[in-house]
């Protein structure tokens, strides 16, 4: 029936239609953010021979929800998602407002040496920032599936599918031997190994 009227409402004009069913989709998304999303599952996986593995918590309304595979694929997808992108938060909110200055910071220092006037240099900075945010956190890197829509866009389509609000409260990322300083020895070997010596 929303296809029909789609059309209908875009004179048959498919194309028309598909953008109008998405945008619904979307608002649909929006009306369900407030309702309380405390069922769900917590999604594992493991990628590159063990060597990188991703939990993720996401939460649904309802148990029966949690149990659709449509729910589970987006699930699997996310913290497939994780593994491969690696961001540092779920939503810009999490990140510190000291690591966001310092960053600032950085940008306007870069931006100065330009000599750009000050009101370009706050608008550089601030396209930076977004960059920043783009990069760290989850809800707004490009969809590695689909690099066209974010992780947001991805999850407003989960939710207009499924019909209950879905929130990504949190997630680990583990990467073999991250945060450990290897050997001199080790990182040679590897890098031998690597150019296949």
């Amino acid at each position: 029936m929303d296809c029909k009227k789609a059309l209908a409402e875009t004179g048959g004009d498919h194309e028309k239609a598909i953008d109008y069913l998405r945008k619904k989709g979307l608002a649909a998304a929006s009306k369900k953010a407030g309702r309380v999303a405390s069922e769900g599952m917590v999604g594992s996986y493991i990628h590159a021979g063990g060597k990188i593995g991703v939990l993720v918590e996401v939460n649904c309304e309802t148990d029966f929800v949690a149990r659709n595979d449509n729910f589970q694929n987006f699930v699997k997808d996310i913290a497939m998602h994780i593994a491969a992108a690696a961001p540092q938060y779920v939503r810009r909110e999490e990140v510190s407002q000291d690591v966001v200055e310092r960053e600032k910071e950085i940008y306007r220092a870069k931006a100065r040496e330009t000599g750009k006037p000050e009101n370009i240099i706050e608008k550089i900075i601030e396209g930076q920032v977004n960059k920043f945010y783009a990069d760290i956190c989850l809800l707004e890197q490009p969809y590695v599936k689909d690099p066209d829509k974010s992780v947001q866009q991805f999850l407003n389509e989960t939710i207009a599918s499924i019909g209950e609000n879905i929130s990504i409260r949190r997630f680990v990322r583990y990467a073999l031997g991250e945060g450990l300083a290897k050997k001199e020895t080790d990182f040679a070997a590897e890098v031998a190994a690597a150019a296949g010596l």
